[in-house]
């Protein structure tokens, strides 16, 4: 009976040196995910690369939201990735351009651009790719960037969002359409409402404003409205613009339906209440999210994505009956 206890004992000491190895394994590997879950909400890198630097320079002009969300998206993916991340804007094509070459100075390992003002950009970016430096470029110039030697371009083609805004004003028996461009020489603004104009059945004209006075475009938007009162339709190229159109046709005394491009928390509100008709979603902060990363699985694994075509964030059209659903995110600077 003692050597069967004897026995006993010994089986049950190997069984727990088994076991016991088997869960210092599976505890090793829960432990590993349990801290990348950690560092993750903790807003810290749950890859192992180098900290590279990647640089962002857009058209941007001050205060304006939309740039906000793409920066939003940059910023979140950043962390993710362990990258460094700057940002730096100018409305200015020239100073744009300047600013690119500040960053290729600094040698950053990435950089993403907007190609609003193509012949000013041109240079920089050659340059950019002369020293080694990979460009992505993000919003406008699809046309462009593979030309200009871009890996690829995130954003929407703006000849077919405008088009799919003239569809939009057509199912909505529309007639009569002021579209409003607030930044002189953005091609992005042009191709949108050219392709509304192509595919609407009514009337367009483009309306051009000082998009950095909003009330100077709330003025030119009311009084355009004042002197033509068959006008019943609104198309702003961007959020921002979208609120001092209803204001304007509240102060012209309008029945026009106020339609926009993009989308933030103002605008899903106004979309809920019927203060605006619908809205063209590019999703920004998949534009800088999307850039980032690109950026990122480019300079760790050699990865292009697009095979040489656009990757599109949009256009999606949005209306009362999608804004309830979207507005906790526009709300927290995502949409």
């Amino acid at each position: 009976m003692a050597r069967v206890r004897t026995g006993a004992r010994a089986i049950g000491a190997m069984l727990a040196v088994v076991l016991g190895a088997s869960l210092a394994g599976c505890s090793a590997t829960g432990g590993k995910r349990a801290e990348d879950a950690r560092k993750a909400a903790a807003g810290r890198p749950a890859v192992d690369t180098p900290r590279w630097t990647f640089a962002m320079v857009t058209h941007s002009g001050d205060g304006d939201t939309f740039w906000d969300i793409v920066q939003n998206g940059a910023e979140q993916a950043a962390a993710k990735d362990n990258i460094d991340f700057l940002y730096a804007h100018s409305d200015e094509g020239k100073e744009q351009a300047e600013l690119v070459d500040t960053y290729i100075d600094k040698n950053v390992d990435g950089l993403i651009v907007t190609l609003a003002k193509p012949d000013a950009m041109k240079d920089a970016v050659a340059r950019a790719t002369k020293a080694g430096i990979p460009v992505i470029t993000v919003n406008s110039g699809s046309a462009e960037s593979k030309v200009f030697g871009a890996l690829t371009h995130i954003g929407q083609d703006e000849t077919v969002a405008g088009e799919a805004v003239g569809d939009e004003l057509d199912k909505r028996g529309r007639k009569k359409a002021l579209c409003v461009l607030h930044e002189q020489g953005n091609v992005g603004h042009e191709q949108r409402c050219a392709g509304a104009k192509k595919t609407f059945g009514g009337e367009l004209t483009n309306l051009y404003v000082d998009g950095t006075n909003m009330p100077d475009v709330q003025a030119s938007i009311e009084a355009k409205l004042q002197s033509d009162p068959s006008v019943d339709a609104v198309v702003t190229l961007g959020a921002p613009f979208a609120d001092a159109a209803v204001q304007a046709r509240q102060g012209a005394g309008s029945k026009a339906e106020i339609d926009t491009f993009d989308l933030n928390a103002k605008v899903a509100s106004a979309l809920q209440d019927g203060r605006l008709g619908f809205a063209v979603d590019q999703q920004p902060y998949l534009q800088g999210y999307e850039a980032v990363d690109l950026l990122w699985l480019h300079r760790y694994n050699a990865d292009v994505l697009g095979g040489g075509r656009p990757v599109l964030t949009g256009p999606q059209i949005i209306t009362e009956k999608d804004a309830a659903a979207l507005q906790d995110y526009t709300e927290r600077g995502t949409r």
